[in-house]
C-alpha cells in the first residue's frame, strides 16, 4: 500500500486550472521552489501549466514529500 498526501486533489486541480499560470498549486503541495520558478516563467509558459493538470487529474502529482496527491476530499 503507498502512502498517499493529506492534500486535497480537488483543490489542486482548480489552483491549477485558474492559477496554475502563477504556480498556486505547486505551492499549495509545498513545492515551493518549482512554484516559484512556475510564477517567474508563467507556469513554463502554459505548457507546464497543462502538463501538471493532466498529472492532477489522473492522480500522478506529487508533494514535497514525493507522496501522490489522490483524495478527492
Amino acid at each position: 500500500m503507498e502512502i498517499t498526501s493529506q492534500k486535497s486533489r480537488l483543490t489542486a486541480l482548480l489552483l491549477c486550472l485558474f492559477l496554475g499560470g502563477l504556480g498556486a498549486h505547486r505551492f499549495y503541495a509545498g513545492r515551493i521552489i518549482s512554484g516559484l520558478f512556475w510564477f517567474l516563467t508563467g507556469g513554463l509558459f502554459g505548457i507546464g501549466a497543462l502538463v501538471d493538470f493532466i498529472l492532477i487529474c489522473c492522480g500522478k502529482f506529487r508533494d514535497n514529500y514525493l507522496f501522490l496527491i489522490k483524495e478527492w476530499k
